[in-house]
């Protein structure tokens, strides 16, 4: 497995996806699977966002200056994402705004995801090359090990909010 951030990141994405359609495509009475599968999401999400914020971002601020505006957009929609995930964690599967408040997360990660993707991954490795995005999948993959996967766990909400008022 390449320890590449981008590809590693993608693969996150990938999972992430894969939970999002599962979800989709459960049917309306699912209510116990669409519970599990929520809960699925938010581990993998607050994981995901942890690494994310804690390593990736912070080192294409110091490497790639240029990028400050895409990375403080970044930060911003994480936070957009934590509170979901936290309003949801929160939330029992047969309430009444259940579904659409995951299909208002899942909307608002894929736009995210897409972004990143297209956008921001190619201005990433065009400026950082293979050698650093290695050195940072490496960072990357120890942050994962310690990373929490659950909202009430020490959050990387708490590091969103003070990055973004740094």
């Amino acid at each position: 497995m390449s320890h590449d951030a981008i590809v590693l990141l993608k693969d996150d994405h990938k999972q992430i996806r894969k939970v999002f359609r599962d979800f989709e495509s459960a049917g309306d009475e699912a209510t116990s699977r669409k519970g599990k599968l929520v809960e699925t999401m938010i581990e993998l999400l607050t994981q995901h966002t942890y690494i994310e914020n804690e390593v990736m971002y912070p080192r294409v601020r110091d490497l790639l200056p240029d990028l400050e505006d895409d990375v403080l957009e970044s930060y911003e929609e994480h936070h957009v994402a934590d509170v979901l995930v936290m309003e949801l964690a929160g939330m029992d599967p047969t309430a009444e705004r259940f579904d659409a408040k995951t299909t208002v997360l899942i909307e608002n990660v894929r736009h995210h995801m897409d972004e990143e993707e297209e956008d921001w991954f190619p201005k990433v490795r065009e400026g950082l090359g293979r050698k650093a995005l290695q050195e940072i999948g490496e960072e990357l993959l120890a942050a994962k090990q310690q990373a929490p996967t659950k909202p009430s766990q020490p959050s990387a909400l708490k590091k969103t909010v003070d990055a973004v008022l740094d």
